[in-house]
Formats: structure tokens, sequence, C-alpha cells
């Protein structure tokens, strides 16, 4: 999913005039994150991030610090015309961030035509950078000692202690000299408004006799956290007295009734509804309970010398949230150093229980408190910073990137990346590709504090396409990498060490002015490429090597593309955005990109949020909750899309932004006879929402009204594969990843046959029929090689660089033994013989078959115990080997059964022998089948299992008669191996001796000397 790659580049934080260097304490990005402040006690510098350059600093005076207090945080207004800056004395001091126009910062020097070749702009580095002035624009007091504060669009929100409160004032405005000059938005609105925290004001806090420490609020969603000084953690929303409906504060009631406890009353809650003015309604996501002798300690008064100090040092306090809007998931962030993961109340069904994210490999270091956590942008990542490292988690709980300082010896004085060994914070840069961090500490270099680590990720983060899921797709800054080890020899995809990645660089003149990308599509013969950035589009072909790019840079910089790119065949598929209109563009790879070349334009009345490609059949879901149904239509002379139908999800899909993967499927007799227009009423439609894999199988009313049947599969699955046309059982199979392992619905997209159903006629759950445990995060399916592939993350470090250098490394993973596996577990020997006839010619097919009866053995093993002692006792246990003989007689249907039945037995303990050999059958027998047969390498294996087992005969017979067969055959390695055994079982050598007389080794070299003489 994200990977740290190559080496973090390090940002000198000196500043940029002869002044003392000051420790950066805080970094605040802006709305769009092209900016960002660092900030010290006593001065902020704004920095852009592509290039990486400081644009302004500003100092503040000594008169300032002393009066109003040092700089302790920092936050953007909405707009980004502002920064708040919040101080030790309770004081917020407001910074106007103003652009320069026509004055840029730094001003490329004018070169010769012939060197402007060797001096190219890097990505995101050609559009101007504008020259912006940091102005001191006034000083606002707060009484009752500042805790946090947030600015919003109209007002500035923040809390206090005392009294234990949270408040709100509006901009400050420029009044004329008479006093009647004020904003009009802000005299129809003044937004004066305070809450103070009791049981009256806010009666869904667990504990009225707090206050609010943090406040946090994520622009991507609608709702905020608080955090308070009880260490619990609220999901609270402001509804002003306009916005508050019947509706709007039902839809509360019910998210609170559930969350509040059973000892208060209910009309606790709903007695603040009758406020006419704003009010704060919440839920608690994170509950600690203090212990008693907390409970019962003498009530400290917030004004007291002891006011803010925490009377026990309770691990679970909450000191961070992240709220991930796109997959219904929050964050949580404790003092202990533990995350954990909470899904947002719903009421849909009970919530899965919250998650604690494990880290891996910490052996006994302490992370500290955590000190930052973010999602990115697409919230399929989450990262986390702690005192003593940080670390990077997928939505489903994976652990991707990790470092709680580094493993190997590194040379201390020369060591540049300290943020290695903590941090304070960090951001998510434009496009996910960097993580801008603040590190703890840099004793080696004081004025290198901040990093920017670059990370590679895979296409399906912004698009979720079958194409991108079937190729290991990955994409970086300034290129795109793609497995081609399904195209490479057997032995090839499971070598780890072999380069199967194909390195794509993306033109220079395209990245430099629309960096970054934000999507990525590849054909279904992985030979064509596109990529999409900040405007316009760019495609490449495998077969030529080249690129394709808007001869006119106007026509590039007019649209952007909005919705997601798609191939079909040689023609891409566009959702673009053109001066708030929307449309679907179709061009040809086999022309230049231009307008005047484009095969044929669909106007939309809303954006685009995920298009699909079924077949022939284009499917796109737009923002009005609406999927379209196209049919793509080849002509004589060009291609265009014919509208078949379109229906609404109104009631069925709450939120259409969270709707991340799309696909149908259509009945053989409606594909074959029927008419496209009626395909939309007889689809069944899968999607993701929200991390929920559902499906939805339509109902026809009465009144021919189309209804749907939703069944969740499974929830926070950050990715499938669809498989429509597998491989023998893998037909219409479903395989979803969700941060453990691989979860497989056999047959779950067969829509042939009628669903079972429950007594009210609904269709019942598809059960889950495989789950694949992982120990790397997987990319895609080879389904004719039986194999996962997917990468993992390692650092490496030198003694003689003063760096880390990240990279992904290539792991598999066979999927045949899982797949086998149920099918015998189920009794279904025909299907798992059919299954396994598709991959006997794969060199690695024995070794999967090896590690299915492994696994049944030791779970046999596991499940009954030790063998019975009679055999009365065995008999009474005869359906307790059904699976283990199922197996069996499995394995007998190949020529390999022989080799997978010694391998296994030499990979388990001797005490499971006997168990394994009833079933299969007399080692002695096996072994003199392998003779017969003239399989001699497995035969000599069958030798220390009859030793073992104290079925070899004292004369070494069975030994003689194998070494005079592999003298025979001329395998002298084998002989060798032979004798070498015969020595190692008994130690005066008799049985040696015995065998190389009987065997006739001496008679056969005389003779080979005789010959040479």
């Amino acid at each position: 999913m994200y990977f740290p790659t190559s080496a973090a580049r390090q940002l000198s934080s000196a500043p940029p005039l002869p002044v003392p260097h000051e420790e950066v304490i805080a970094l605040a990005p802006s709305p769009r994150k092209t900016l960002f402040c660092a900030l010290t006690r006593n001065s902020l510098s704004v920095w852009r991030l592509r290039p990486s350059a400081v644009l302004a600093h500003l100092a503040r005076t000594l008169t300032s610090i002393e009066e109003h207090g040092e700089n302790t945080s920092a936050e953007w207004a909405p707009n980004g015309s502002k920064i708040v800056v919040q101080t030790t004395q309770s004081f917020l001091v407001l910074v106007t961030v103003e652009a320069i126009a026509k004055e840029e910062v730094y001003a490329p020097p004018t070169l010769a035509q012939g060197l402007r070749r060797n001096f190219l702009s890097g990505p995101g580095e050609a559009p101007p950078i504008p020259a912006i002035s940091l102005q001191f624009e006034g000083v606002i007091c707060i009484d009752g000692h500042l805790l946090g504060m947030s600015p919003r669009k109209d007002y500035i929100l923040f809390s206090t202690k005392s009294p234990p409160s949270v408040q709100r004032i509006p901009w400050p405005t420029v009044h004329s000299e008479d006093g009647a000059g004020s904003d009009t938005e802000h005299s129809n609105q003044p937004f004066y408004d305070t809450w103070v925290l009791n049981e009256y004001n806010l009666p869904w806090l667990k504990d009225g006799n707090v206050t609010v420490t943090k406040i946090l609020h994520p622009r991507q969603s609608g709702v905020e956290t608080w955090i308070t000084s009880d260490g619990r953690a609220y999901l609270v929303q402001l509804y002003e007295g306009s916005e508050r409906t019947s509706e709007s504060a039902d839809d509360t009631k019910g998210t609170h009734k559930d969350s509040s406890p059973p000892d208060r009353p209910r009309n606790s809650i709903e007695s603040n509804h009758s406020h006419s003015g704003p009010v704060w309604q919440g839920t608690c996501i994170h509950d600690v309970e203090p212990p008693k002798w907390v409970q019962k300690r003498k009530m400290i008064h917030p004004d007291g010398p002891d006011g803010d100090k925490y009377h026990w040092e309770d691990p679970r306090r909450a000191v961070a949230v992240a709220i991930n809007a796109k997959f219904s998931v929050v964050a949580v962030g404790m003092h202990g150093g533990a995350v954990e993961l909470v899904n947002l109340p719903s009421y849909e069904g009970v919530p899965p229980p919250a998650q604690i994210l494990q880290i891996p490999n910490l052996y006994n270091k302490k992370p500290g408190a955590v000190t930052s956590m973010e999602w990115s942008s697409d919230g399929y990542v989450l990262a986390v910073g702690w005192e003593g490292g940080w670390a990077i988690w997928s939505v489903g709980g994976r652990c991707l990137a990790w470092a709680f300082g580094v493993e190997y010896e590194v040379d201390e004085e020369r060591f540049l990346d300290a943020f290695m060994y903590g941090v304070r914070g960090f951001f998510w840069g434009p496009g996910n590709f960097e993580l801008v961090m603040l590190a703890q500490s840099a004793p080696n270099s004081p004025d290198g504090e901040l990093f920017v680590l670059p990370f590679a990720k895979s296409a399906i983060t912004a698009q979720h396409s079958p194409d991108n899921t079937q190729y290991a797709f990955l994409q970086m800054d300034d290129r795109v990498l793609v497995y081609r080890g399904a195209d490479q020899p057997d032995m090839s995809v499971i070598n780890p060490e072999s380069d199967v990645w194909q390195r794509i660089k993306v033109p220079q003149d395209y990245l430099s002015t629309n960096w970054p990308i934000r999507y990525s599509a590849i054909s279904s013969d992985g030979r064509l490429i596109a990529i999409a950035g900040r405007r316009g589009l760019a495609h490449y072909s495998s077969n030529s090597g080249r690129w394709k790019m808007f001869a006119d840079e106007i026509q590039e910089q007019a649209f952007a593309v909005r919705g997601g790119l798609l191939w079909f065949h040689h023609v891409l598929i566009a959702a673009v955005e053109l001066m708030k209109n929307y449309q679907i563009r179709l061009y040809s790879r086999d022309l230049e990109l231009s307008n005047q070349n484009v095969l044929f334009r669909e106007v939309l009345s809303s954006p685009v949020v995920i298009m699909s490609l079924v077949d022939n059949s284009l499917l796109v879901y737009t923002a009005d909750n609406t999927l379209h149904h196209y049919l793509i239509v080849p002509t004589q002379d060009t291609i265009k899309l014919q509208l078949c139908g379109s229906i609404s999800f109104e009631g069925v899909i709450a939120a259409p932004s969270a709707v991340r993967v799309l696909s149908w499927m259509i009945p053989s007799a409606q594909k074959q006879l029927g008419d496209p227009m009626d395909d939309l009423s007889v689809a069944t439609v899968l999607m993701i929402v929200g991390g929920r894999l559902v499906l939805l199988r339509p109902r026809k009313a009465a009144n021919q009204e189309v209804t749907y049947d939703m069944q969740i599969l499974a929830d926070r699955i950050e990715f499938c594969w669809i498989h429509l046309q597998g491989i023998g059982s893998l037909e219409n199979s479903l395989w979803g990843y969700d941060g453990k392992a691989i979860r497989v619905w056999l047959n779950a997209l067969a829509i042939e046959s009628a669903p079972a159903t429950d007594e009210q006629g609904r269709p019942q759950s598809v059960k889950e029929s495989v789950n694949m445990p992982l120990d790397f995060y997987p990319l895609s399916v080879l389904m004719d090689k039986g194999i996962v592939i997917g990468v993992e993350h390692e650092a490496a470090t030198r003694l003689n660089l003063p760096f880390v250098i990240f990279r992904h490394v290539t792991s598999t993973h066979l999927f045949l033994q899982h797949i086998l596996r149920h099918h015998l577990e189920s009794g279904q020997l025909r299907e798992a013989v059919a299954f396994a006839l598709h991959y006997q010619h794969l060199v690695f097919f024995a070794h999967a078959l090896e590690m299915l009866l492994h696994a049944i053995v030791e779970e046999d093993r596991a499940e009954h115990g030790a063998e019975p002692a009679d055999e009365d006792a065995r008999g009474c246990d005869e359906g307790d080997e059904s699976v283990l003989a199922h197996t069996i007689e499995f394995l007998d249907h190949f020529d390999v059964a022989l080799d997978v039945v010694v391998g296994c037995a030499r990979k388990i303990e001797v005490t499971r022998w006997p168990r394994l050999f009833d079933v299969v059958g007399s080692p002695k027998s096996l072994f003199e089948a392998c003779l017969a047969t003239g399989r001699l390498a497995t035969a000599a294996s069958y030798l220390l299992v009859l030793h073992t087992l104290e079925q070899l005969d004292g004369s070494q017979g069975d030994a003689v008669r194998l070494l005079r067969a592999a003298m025979a055959a001329k395998e002298w390695q084998l002989c060798r191996d032979i004798l070498r055994f015969l020595r190692s079982i008994d130690d005066s050598g008799a049985a040696l001796r015995v065998a190389v007389g009987e065997a006739g080794i001496l008679e056969l070299e005389d003779e080979q000397g005789e010959v040479s003489s």
C-alpha cells in the first residue's frame, strides 16, 4: 500500500537571517499543504514544499515575548490567509499571510538555449514561486488560561481552564473611524458564544468536572474531536440554531443515546434541545475509567497549583485523535504508546470491537507517548509518531513500515537521520508521496530537524479498478513501477532476488508542471499506462517505450481528471472536469493528444466518483448517488458511448464519496439474449463503501420498481480482487484483504442460481471460504501461477553512511494449499482434484501439496492430541482422520504423492509419524513402490523413516538394493548419501562394510582400475 523508499531529504531549519538558531517545536501545514509553517518559541517561518524553500520568516520582538509569552502551537485559517499562534500566557497572535503579486522569491537565472536542457525543473518546480509576506495583525487576550484553539471560517474556537468552557469569537475586523464599517457577515452572525462544561450544557459528557485540552478539526469530515482532561475522547458536532432541524436532532439523539451511560436519564440529553442557540452534540469514542482511589479523592480546584497535573498516569489516556471519514474509522493515540482503531458511531448493527495496533519487532524498546497522528488524504494509511519512533499502518491494521532507532551499528557522530529515534510532528504532503517530519532532536545537526521521507504507493489508493488490481502497480513521486514477474519463468517469480519490476520514468516536462500524480491506470494486458496529475494527462506504451503528452499546453491546463482513468483496448477513457463542467472523454493511443482528436465526449451533470469497466460495459458512479451504465460501441470510423440506463442509490448508499470499488455481475441469459437497457435492473452490484464489502442484489416489486437487498460480506476491507473468469473453482470468486489476511469467498459472485434466503425472504450472507494470513502486504494475485505477490519494507544502514536507505522487497505466497484444504475439509474431493490439475505443471506444485499435508497433519494433532492407546480408542475416533484420509486419497491422483508424503514426514515430529503412516500406508510398501518406479532419491528419503520406525532389516538389505540401483543408474551423489547414512546409523562401521561388500563397490573399483591401466 504505502512503503518508504530511497532516503529522506533533510531540510535546513536555520533562519535565513543572521540570527541565532532556534529549535523548531511544531509544524503546521496550510489547508492545501503546498505551504507549511515551522514554529519556534520566538519566531515562525513559512516554507514551500516543492521546491523546498523558505518563503518568509517572522521573528517576534522581545517586548512581545515578555508581554504575551512564547509560542506553543500554530494553526492556519481555513482559507490560508492567516496563521494563529498560541502562546504560553493565553494569548492568540494573529499573523496575516499575503501573496505579493508579480514578484518571485527564487527566480531562475536566464540560460542560453543550449543550456536549458541540462537544467530541468524537478517535480512540481516549474510554476513560479510567488513571494509572500508575514505581518502581525494583532493579539487576542484570552481570559481563564487558554488550553486549545482551532481556527474556523468565520470564528476562532478555543477552550479555557477557568472557567472550564469552550468559547468562540469572530475574526477581528477593521472598523472605520466612526465605528460603522464592520463586516456585514460578522454583524449578522456575531459568533460570540460560551459553553460552560457541565452536565446541563453538555449532558453527554461522561464527567462534567473536566476541561477540553485539545480541539481537533479535520477539514475532510464534518465532525471534530475533543480530548478532555480525564483522558477521554469525544466525537462532537456544533449545530447552529438554523441548522438544527428536527431530523438532525433526532439523528443526534439516536447516536448519543447508545453512547450514554445507563444511569443517566434519557431526558438529560434532550434537555438542551430547548436552547435556541447553537448546541454541541457529542458521543464518547474512547472511554477511560479512573481507579476508585482517584474517584474518591478530594476535588482539586482547576485554579489551584495542581490543577494542570494528572493525578494518575493512565496509559490509556488519549493524547491524539485522527478521523478517517472515508473508511469511517477513528484512531486514538494514548499516553502509554498504544493506538486504537474505533469505528464511527453507526445505526447499522453492532460495530466491531476496537482494534489495538500491534507494533512488530519492538525488541523491548519503549515507544513513549504518541506525539502525532495523521491519515493520508485517501484514507488508506495512518502515520503515527511517538517520542521514540514512528510507524505507518494500513486502515485494516497492517504495519507497513516502522522505526524505533536503527537495528545495526552506525557512526553516531555522523548519523543525521534523527527522525529514526522519534518525532514531534509530521504531515502528509500533496498526493501523499511525502511525509514531512519534525524530529525530536538532532544532536549532530542542530538545524537539521526537518525531514521529507518519500513513499511509493499502490495505484489502487487513487483508483480501484480491476486492471489496477490485476498487476502489482506502484506509483512514486516521479515514476511508476509495474511488476513483470507474471511473464517470467516460475522460479523467477518466487525468487526474492529476481528484479522483476519495470521502472517507467514520467516525463519531466509534464511532471514539473502537473505534480503530483493523482491517477494511474494500466491496461488489461499491462502494455499501456496512463497518468494524470494536477492538470491534463499523459499515456505510455511499453511496446514503443514512448510517452504521449499534449502538444498544446493551454489545452492540457484547461481540464483536470476527476474520477479516474480506464483503458478499453487502445482507447483511454477519462473522467474530466472542465470549468465546473463534467465530461467523459475517449482518447486513442494511436493519435496525438489534443482536443481535436477526442473520439467522443459525454457530458455529465455531476462529478464522477468512480468508474469501472466490465467487458464492454462502462459503469459510472457520480456524486449525486446515481449509477450510469454505458455501452462502448465501436463504429466504422470511431468509438462512442451509448447510455443504456441509470439508477439512483438514494436510501441505499448514504455517502457517495465513500464508494471505493464498483463492479457488477449480469446473468448469462441477460448477456446473450437480453436488452442492454435492462442490465441495470437484473445486475448484482459489488461495492466497497466506507471499508465495507457489500453485495447489492436487485429485487423487483409489483410495480416493477427495483429495490436492493444489501449483504455485508466483511468490514474494513482495504481492497479486493474480482475473478469472474477464474480457474476451476476460482471462477466467480471474490478476494479481499483486511489488513491481516486474504479472505476468499468462492462462488460468491455466481448469480445464475437463486441465493439462499432467510425466514423474511432476504438473501443469507455469503460464508467466507478461505482465510490466508500473510507476513507481507499483498498487491496482486497471479491466478495462473497460484501465487500472491506483495512487498514489505526494508531499512538498511551502513557504518560509512550518515543516513538510512529504504527499499521495498518482493515477497510471494502460495495459495493453492489453502483452496485445496477448503475443498478437502468440505468433502469435495472431485473439485479438489479438478482444481489441482490446472496447476500440476508448476515446478513448485509438489511443494504446495507438501504444505497442504503438513498443515492438515499439524491441525489433526492439535485437535485430537496424542495417539489413542489401544485399537478400541482408535476406532472411536474413526471420524478424526477423515480430512487426513481425504487428503491422502487426493494425493494419490498425482505422481508426486510419494515425494510429498516423505517430504512432509521429514518436517514433522517423529511422534506424529505413526498417525500419518496409519493413513498413508506402511513406509516399507512406499519404499518398495519408489524402487519399482525408479524414484531412487525418494526411496533414499524413506530409508530414514524405516530406520526411525525400526522397520529397516538388520542385514541392511533395503539399503543394499537401493545402493545397487543407484550404482546402475550412475547416481554417484546418491551413492555417497546412502553410504553416509549407513555410517551414521552404525558407529562401528559394520553396516557400512556389509553394504559395500554386498553391493560390490570394491570390485567395481578394481575393474575400473584394470581398465585404466
